[in-house]
């Protein structure tokens, strides 16, 4: 017997007979289920998770960044396609499809009337020193209220949900989706649609794929996310002959607090006081310019920069100036009232430390500080340099926060046309295979991020996937 996450018996028949199926149950897969729906197509939704978990990594996001011409009820200011995609220029170092990467911005600007359209609710722009008011439009009461209203929606429209069906492979005809191979419960059946949506998330969750990719230092990462996140469907796509993109070692991953736990730690883990202090490795020696950019331009950097150092930890730094000035983990610091003492908590060397630290603070030049501008505090003589905010370590009491790269998502994924066709590897489009959010975002993020971006492609290709997949079936209701 099937039986759904729910505890009740699932009648197989609602598994047949659909016009589009989509695979996945995040932000992604929503947002296609709702436009096909749009479309007046049948639509399967199969969500890999339970229930009470539901919803990937979008659970645990919070806003996304959108295009606007003017101030809004939720966005101060102006943010015009070419600040946008100077922005996702310089994070990737180009490495981006421009088109796409326009496509999406252009996109982005309908993106809170039509989530409001399905109820979702926005909060009014943030100040402080995330810089994210004028950018970026916030979700009341995060991610796991998106979803939650997006499946509410999605039910009342009629779009079938199956929870717990895991899609262990995808079944072609040549550049056609023939049917899906689902695991429910104890039994493993066929799923057949007129088109498939794929939106089911990258690889960051498998942590054999993960070391394949990144070597023994993987095994220190920890997971942000969803651990149903195993990148099934993408290894099923690419043994298909999709066209693959981008560099399985490229991904969204931030510093987060080491104390964090291995899956699901979410975006109460990250530390963000990093431009507000110093960052240094087990040896007590700093490795970055703690202040190269505002904070939302350059926190997924931390991650990849502390998988590089010695047994892939860092430390935060920080005394009695910054605080209020960022907002706090969800673990508290570890406090002293010396550097000396700090250093023995956080199990540092405390001569190095200290030496590093009174060199940085022998290095800060007089300016005037202001975390909300690329402002003049900075330091001379040291290396590396601190570009802006810098201040002297000085103050008691101070503050460490142990840091591990916490692995968001990942970028290797399926090349895609902006009508998130998928391209097999011969260059032919899919007939009938659609992909949106994490498995697609290669295309535009070939390594770097912004914050709220990835939420952003996410919502433009789902939207896009889900009216293609819907206008295809429907275009071949007799097929």
């Amino acid at each position: 017997m099937i039986v759904s996450s729910l505890g009740r018996p699932i009648d197989k028949q609602a598994l047949t007979g659909h016009d589009v199926l989509v695979i996945g149950g995040g932000n992604a897969a929503l947002c296609a289920a709702l436009s096909a729906r749009e479309r007046g197509a049948s639509v399967l939704l199969l969500e890999s998770a339970p229930r009470e978990v539901r919803g990937g990594n979008s659970s645990h996001t919070r806003n996304l960044r959108c295009m606007h011409r003017a101030p809004t009820d939720v966005l101060t200011d102006a943010y015009l396609e070419e600040e946008f995609f100077e922005d996702v220029w310089r994070v990737t170092g180009g490495n981006t499809n421009e088109a796409l990467a326009r496509y999406v911005i252009r996109a982005s600007e309908t993106c809170t009337d039509w989530m409001r359209g399905y109820g979702v609710r926005f909060q009014p722009s943030l100040g402080g020193t995330l810089h994210l008011g004028r950018t970026n439009a916030f979700f009341l009461g995060g991610g796991k209220a998106l979803v939650n209203t997006y499946y509410k929606a999605a039910e009342r429209l009629g779009v079938t949900i199956i929870y717990q069906a895991e899609a262990e492979r995808l079944v072609f005809d040549g550049t056609r989706f023939d049917h899906a191979l689902v695991t429910l419960g104890d039994e493993q059946v066929r799923v057949s649609a007129k088109a498939v949506v794929v939106a089911s998330g990258g690889f960051e969750s498998n942590l054999e794929w993960l070391e394949e990719a990144w070597g023994p230092v993987s095994r220190n990462f920890l997971i942000r996310g969803t651990r149903f996140n195993q990148g099934k469907m993408l290894r099923s796509l690419l043994d298909n002959g999709a066209k693959s993109i981008g560099d399985p070692t490229q991904g969204h991953a931030v510093a987060i607090d080491a104390r964090a736990p291995k899956y699901d730690g979410g975006i109460v883990t990250r530390v963000d006081c990093v431009s507000l202090g110093i960052v240094v490795n087990r040896e007590g020696r700093r490795f970055y310019d703690e202040g190269e950019d505002f904070w939302p331009k350059r926190y997924a950097i931390w991650g990849r920069l502390i998988a590089r150092q010695p047994d892939q930890i860092g430390y935060s730094i920080t005394d009695a100036k910054a605080e209020g000035r960022f907002m706090p983990s969800v673990f508290p610091p570890e406090r002293a009232d010396s550097l000396d003492e700090l250093a023995v908590k956080l199990d540092l060397p405390v001569e190095a430390l200290r030496r590093t630290v009174d060199e940085f603070n022998a290095a800060v030049q007089p300016g005037h500080f202001d975390h909300s501008v690329l402002d003049d505090c900075r330091t001379q003589g040291v290396t590396p340099e601190k570009t802006h905010w810098a201040q002297r370590i000085d103050t008691p009491p101070f503050y460490g926060y142990p840091l591990r790269t916490g692995i968001t998502f990942t970028y290797l994924g399926a090349e895609v046309d902006d009508r998130a066709r998928m391209y097999m590897d011969n260059g032919e489009l899919a007939d009938n295979v659609f992909l949106a959010g994490e498995i697609m975002a290669g295309n535009i993020l070939g390594q770097g991020y912004v914050a709220g971006f990835g939420m952003t492609i996410g919502t433009v290709f789902g939207r896009t996937a889900g009216t293609q997949a819907g206008g295809y079936a429907k275009s071949h209701a007799t097929d």
